[in-house]
C-alpha cells in the first residue's frame, strides 16, 4: 500500500480522529464552524466519500452534517486526515500532548478495520476506560463511556445511564410508598410512608458507602427555643423531607388525625431526637402531596391535597431564618389545583412545576414560576416530551432535573427523562422493562456521591405491591450534555428560564433549539476557507454558497413558525383564560348545589316529620271514633233504663208521681 510522506510530517502520522474527538474537553476549545469541519474530515478519514441520501426530514443538523461530508467530494482517506491533522495544529498547537501515542499508523488501521482501537493513558501512566465519540441527534460531540465496561463500583459494575441494583446488607426498611427521603454526608435517611394502607414513623438510614441499612434509634432530647419539646413522631405519608444544615425537617403530609394546618418537626443528628419546630406568621392549611423545594435559606410550598381531599394550587415560603410563614399572590396564570407533582430550582431564582394529578386525570405540563416577580409563565417544553403522570420523583443535577417513576391511572411510567432546565429540552436517559420499583408511585429519588462521581438513588415505590428496593444510576456526561446549546440567544420558548451559569460551553452543536423543536442554524458563513483543500474540483465558494443558500431557507422557514408559534401562544392564553373562568363557575354551580343539596336534607327531614305527626292523627282520629262510640251506646242504654222505670209516657204527662199512682188507698 502506497503511503503519502506528507502523512509522516511531525505527529500527524500517529493522529486518531477517534481518540480525539472523544476528548470533550479538547473538543470544546473550538467553534461551531471548526467542529462541524472536523466531522465532516472524520468521516472522510474514517468511512470514505459521502454515498449517502440526503437527509429528507427537514432537520438542519442532519442536513448540516451532510452538506460539510458530501462537499468533501473523493477527497481520499490519507488527504482528510492530513487537513484533520493540520487544523488541529492551527487551533491548538498543544492538542498531541494531551492524547496518548497511537500505536501503528492511523489511516492503515482505518482502511484496513475502519474501527481503530485506542487506550488514551493518563500522564501518570494510568489508563482510561475505553470511551466512544457519539454524534447526538442534534449534532452535539459526546464523550460517552462504554456500558459493557467492567469497573469498581456498585456491584462491580460500573455503567451509565442504567439503573444497578447495588449488593445491600442490613435489616431492610418495610416495603412502603409516599415516604421521604434525604441525603446528608453520604447517608439517605427514609422517614414514614404507606405499607398496606397503614402510615409509619420509623426511619432509616442507608450508608451510600457501605451500601448497609440501619434503623435510627431515637433518643429524647433536650428543649430549646427553636425546638420547644420533644415529640413522639405520629405516622404520616406524602409529607416532604428536607436536609437542612445537619437536621432534617419533615413538613406537612397525611396522618390519621390531621391537624388544621401544616407542622413542620426537626431530627437532630447529633443528638438521634425529634422535635417540633416552633413558627410564625400563617402556616398553610394541612395537606399532602404537596411539593416542597429549598430556594437559599427558604422553603416553598405548592399545591397538594388537603384532609378533605381538595386539591391546592397555592403557594407558600417559610423563611428558615426566621421561621415565619409567607402566602405568596403570585400573578399569571398558575397550575391547577393537583398533588403528587414534582419541583425543582433553577438558578435560584425559577421555581419548576411538572406534572401531577388530579382525582381524574394526569399532567405533563410545565411551569415556570419567577421567584423575584412572582409571576407564572407556561414555557414551550422541547424533545421527547414525557408522558402526563403523577407520582413521580426528581433530582437536579447542575442544571439537569432527572425525572423517574410515576403513574397515569393505568400503569407505572418506564422511563427516567432529564430536562436541560436552561433550554427546556427533554430527553429519554433509560428506560426499565416490565412492572418493577423504577415505574411506580410515591418512590423516591435523591442525589448521593460514589467514588466522587454523582449517583441517582431511588427507594420503594407502589405498582401493585410495595417495594423497598433500592436502584443506582450513574448520569453519563452523554445525558448532562445532550440538551446543552451555543453561545448566542436564549429561544423565545425559554426565555423564562435563561442560562444563568457560566459552564463551559461544550462544542455540542452547531444549531440552536427553538420554540417548535425545530432547530436554527447559528453561523454557517464564517468557515475557514483555508481548512477546505478540497482536490475534487467542488470549490470552498460552491460549498460555502450551498451553506448560505441552506441558512435562507432555514431562515424563511423559522419565521413561518415563530409566526404560527406565536398564534399558537396567544390560542393558549385564550384557552388558559376560558379554563379559568370555566373553573370559576364550576366552582360557584359546586357551591350552589350543595347549598341544594342542604335544603333538600332539610326538606326530606321536615317530611319525614310530618309523616309521623300524620301518623299520629290517624291515630288519634281512630281512637275518637271509638269514644264517640261508647258514649252513644252509653247514652242509649241510660234511655233504656230511664223508660223501664217510669210509669209510662201518659203517665209523665199527666203529672202524677210514680209513688202516688201505686200507693194511693
Amino acid at each position: 500500500m502506497q503511503r503519502d510522506d506528507t502523512r509522516r510530517k511531525g505527529h500527524e502520522d500517529r493522529a486518531d480522529a477517534r481518540t480525539f474527538l472523544g476528548n470533550t474537553e479538547l473538543v470544546s476549545k473550538f467553534n461551531n464552524d471548526t467542529a462541524l469541519l472536523l466531522y465532516a474530515l472524520h468521516q472522510q478519514a474514517t468511512v470514505g466519500p459521502c454515498n449517502v441520501p440526503k437527509p429528507k426530514s427537514w432537520s438542519p443538523v442532519e442536513q448540516g452534517k451532510w452538506t460539510s461530508w458530501h462537499g468533501l467530494g473523493k477527497m481520499n482517506s490519507a488527504e482528510a486526515m492530513r487537513l484533520f491533522v493540520k487544523i488541529l495544529e492551527e487551533e491548538d498547537p498543544g492538542w498531541y500532548s494531551r492524547i496518548s501515542d497511537f500505536v501503528g499508523d492511523p489511516v492503515v488501521d482505518v482502511e484496513m478495520n475502519q474501527n481503530p482501537k485506542v487506550e488514551p493513558a493518563m500522564q501518570n501512566g494510568d489508563t482510561f476506560p475505553e470511551t466512544k465519540t457519539v454524534f447526538s441527534e442534534n449534532g452535539i460531540l459526546l464523550e460517552a463511556q462504554d456500558k459493557d465496561v467492567v469497573s469498581e463500583g456498585l456491584g462491580s459494575i460500573g455503567v451509565y445511564d442504567q439503573w444497578v441494583a447495588p449488593t445491600i446488607s442490613g435489616p431492610r426498611p418495610k416495603p412502603r410508598y409516599e415516604h421521604g427521603a434525604a441525603v446528608v454526608e453520604d447517608k439517605m435517611y427514609i422517614f414514614g410512608g404507606n405499607h398496606n394502607g397503614r402510615y409509619l414513623s420509623d426511619l432509616q438510614v442507608l450508608d451510600l458507602r457501605t451500601w448497609a441499612w440501619s434503623k435510627v434509634e431515637l433518643k429524647p432530647g433536650p428543649s430549646s427555643l427553636e425546638s420547644p419539646s420533644s415529640v413522639q413522631m405520629t405516622p404520616c405519608a406524602g409529607h416532604s423531607l428536607i436536609p437542612w444544615e445537619n437536621k432534617l425537617l419533615t413538613i406537612a403530609g397525611h396522618t390519621k388525625d390531621p391537624s388544621e394546618t401544616v407542622q413542620v418537626k426537626v431530627f437532630d443528628l447529633q443528638t438521634s431526637s425529634w422535635s417540633n419546630l416552633r413558627t410564625y406568621g400563617k402556616p398553610p392549611v394541612s395537606r399532602g402531596g404537596q411539593s416542597v423545594t429549598l430556594v437559599g435559606t427558604s422553603l416553598v410550598i405548592f399545591g397538594g391535597e388537603d384532609a378533605k381531599r381538595s386539591l391546592l394550587n397555592d403557594l407558600h415560603i417559610l423563611d428558615l431564618e426566621t421561621m415565619t410563614w409567607d402566602e405568596i399572590d403570585t400573578v399569571g396564570v398558575p397550575p391547577s389545583p393537583r398533588s403528587d407533582h414534582a419541583a425543582a430550582v433553577h438558578a435560584e431564582r425559577y421555581l419548576l412545576i411538572f406534572g401531577g394529578g388530579s382525582h381524574a386525570t394526569c399532567f405533563n405540563d410545565l411551569h415556570v414560576l419567577d421567584l423575584q416577580s412572582m409571576e407564572w409563565s407556561r414555557p414551550t417544553q422541547q424533545g421527547e416530551i414525557p408522558a402526563a403522570r403523577a407520582g413521580h420523583a426528581g433530582v437536579t443535577v447542575g442544571e439537569n432535573w432527572f425525572i423517574v417513576g410515576g403513574g397515569n391511572n393505568k400503569s407505572g411510567v418506564s422511563e427516567t427523562v432529564v430536562l436541560n432546565m436552561s433550554t427546556l429540552v427533554w430527553s429519554v436517559v433509560t428506560t426499565v422493562q416490565g412492572r418493577v420499583p423504577l415505574a411506580s408511585e410515591g418512590l423516591s429519588l435523591v442525589v448521593g456521591s460514589y467514588n466522587g462521581e454523582d449517583i441517582l438513588v431511588s427507594f420503594g415505590g407502589y405498582n401493585g405491591r410495595y417495594s423497598n428496593e433500592v436502584n443506582v444510576l450513574k448520569p453519563s456526561h452523554k445525558s448532562t450534555l445532550q440538551s446543552k446549546i451555543m453561545d448566542g440567544a436564549v429561544p423565545d420558548s425559554v426565555s423564562a428560564v435563561p442560562n444563568a451559569t457560566n459552564a463551559t460551553r461544550d462544542v455540542e452543536s452547531e444549531f440552536e433549539t427553538v420554540q417548535d423543536g425545530k432547530i436554527r442554524e447559528i453561523g454557517m458563513d464564517n468557515v475557514d476557507l483555508d481548512h477546505l483543500r478540497v482536490r475534487s474540483g467542488e470549490t470552498s465558494e460552491s460549498l460555502l454558497s450551498t451553506l448560505k443558500a441552506e441558512k435562507e431557507e432555514m431562515e424563511s422557514s423559522l419565521s413561518k413558525e415563530k409566526l404560527l408559534s406565536h398564534q399558537l401562544k396567544q390560542d393558549l392564553t385564550d384557552a388558559e383564560t376560558r379554563n379559568t373562568e370555566l373553573y370559576k363557575e364550576l366552582q360557584s354551580v359546586r357551591g350552589q348545589l350543595a347549598a341544594e343539596q342542604s335544603r333538600c336534607f332539610k326538606l326530606e327531614v321536615d317530611v319525614a316529620e310530618l309523616r309521623q305527626k300524620l301518623q299520629t292523627m290517624e291515630s288519634l282520629q281512630k281512637e275518637l271514633e271509638l269514644l264517640q262510640r261508647q258514649k252513644a251506646a252509653s247514652e242509649q242504654a241510660a234511655l233504656a233504663k230511664q223508660r223501664q222505670g217510669s210509669g209510662g209516657v201518659w203517665g209523665w204527662l199527666a203529672g202524677t208521681p210514680p209513688s202516688q199512682k201505686y200507693d194511693e188507698p
